[in-house]
This record gives structure tokens, C-alpha cells and sequence, in this order.
């Protein structure tokens, strides 16, 4: 099957941004989230975790740019730190850990005590989290046009009902896959991540010192 060539970089920025949410991932932590909860509220907050998702990455590529340009960073330094920030991500996934830049400590101790986690943990920050908001910023910027950001955002709303779907059948896929296939996946995520991450990195550095090229 063959795509136009205008739709081409979008459905890149849909893999890339399913790489870094990466909902096969989250199921482990939402098992243990919810493992005690009825079938009912688990749909429920697979829901919630999905909208969450969309709104937070939604937010990111329209109101991103200018939040930037309120602080005065470029979107070279921008995409120079995300990158590496995703390359960091991308080599705990390798090793099939969670990376700490998504969950702090303190947070996976306090998962047990919060009565909603479909917003918090498991939309910000486990699947929503930096290395995901810094891609979507930096694709809605790469051209400053609202046809380009509503097919980014149509992109975001593809990811956020993958991660519904993903979520509501956690449990079947968790028996499924079991450890070992969720951890291979993890790892093909990882390396497609390390890939976007080094791109991203020499992209902006070229842009930041020309002399580079």
C-alpha cells in the first residue's frame, strides 16, 4: 500500500510519536494500577488516560511555539535538547526499564495512595511525558501553516485511540505477550526511538553551528 507523498511525514510523526507514548509499555504499570478494580472502571480509565493524552499533545503543538518564543528558547536549541532527552529515553527502553525521566521515585511510591491514576501517573508523565511533548513541539513547528498543525493533530487523536484500544485490552495482551514479548516490543521502540533521537540532535546542532554541515 502506498501513500501520497505529502501524507508521508505525517504517518513518520504518528510512528514516531506511538515510539515514544509507547502503550504496550504502559500496560505492566496499568495492571498494577488497576488490577483490583471491575472491568467498568477499568474502561473508564483507559477513557480518561486516552483523553488526557490527546489534550496534553494537542496543547503541545498548538500552543508549544509560543511558549518557546515567550522564553526565548529557538526551536534549534529546542529540538537539540529533545533529542537528547528522547536518546536517554530510548536507551532505558533498550534495556526494558522504564526511564526515570518519565516516573520519579516518589511518584511510583505515591501511585498506591491516589485514588485517580488515569491522568496522573499513567497520562503525565508515563505516556504523555517530555520525550513526546518535545517531538510534537518541534514537528508542528518544522512549518508554520494550520494545515500542517491540524494533520499533526490528526496524527496525536490516531495515537491517543491506539492507547483507548491498547488500554481496554491490557489484559489479554499482557497474558498474551507476557513479559518477554512486552520487553521485545519495548526494545523495537527503543531502538526506532534512538534513531529519531540521534536525527534530532544532529539536526539542531547543524542548525545551531552551520559550520558543522
Amino acid at each position: 500500500m502506498t501513500f501520497p507523498a505529502e501524507f508521508t511525514p505525517y504517518i513518520k510523526n504518528f510512528i514516531g510519536i506511538i515510539a515514544i507514548v509507547n502503550p504496550l509499555g504502559a500496560i505492566p504499570v496499568f495492571l498494577s494500577l488497576c488490577g483490583d478494580r471491575s472491568p467498568a472502571e477499568n474502561r473508564r480509565i483507559a477513557r480518561i488516560t486516552a483523553t488526557s493524552v490527546a489534550m496534553v499533545l494537542l496543547l503541545s503543538a498548538w500552543a508549544g511555539g509560543a511558549l518557546l518564543s515567550f522564553f526565548g528558547i529557538s526551536i534549534p536549541a529546542f529540538r537539540t535538547s529533545g533529542g537528547i532527552l528522547i536518546l536517554l529515553m530510548a536507551i532505558a527502553m533498550m534495556h526494558a526499564r522504564q526511564s526515570h525521566v518519565k516516573r520519579s521515585p516518589e511518584e511510583e511510591n505515591a501511585d498506591e495512595d491516589r485514588d485517580e491514576v488515569a491522568v496522573v501517573p499513567l497520562a503525565i508523565p508515563l505516556l504523555a511525558g517530555p520525550g513526546a511533548i518535545s517531538l510534537v513541539v518541534v514537528d508542528a513547528r518544522n512549518i508554520a501553516d494550520i494545515t500542517h498543525n491540524v494533520l499533526i493533530s490528526l496524527s496525536i487523536l490516531a495515537v491517543a485511540v491506539t492507547v483507548w484500544f491498547t488500554l481496554r485490552l491490557a489484559e489479554p495482551i499482557g497474558e498474551r505477550l507476557g513479559i518477554t514479548g512486552l520487553n521485545i516490543a519495548t526494545r523495537i521502540m527503543g531502538l526506532l526511538l534512538a534513531a529519531i533521537g540521534v536525527q534530532m540532535i544532529a539536526d539542531g546542532m547543524i542548525q545551531l553551528f552551520p559550520g558543522l554541515a
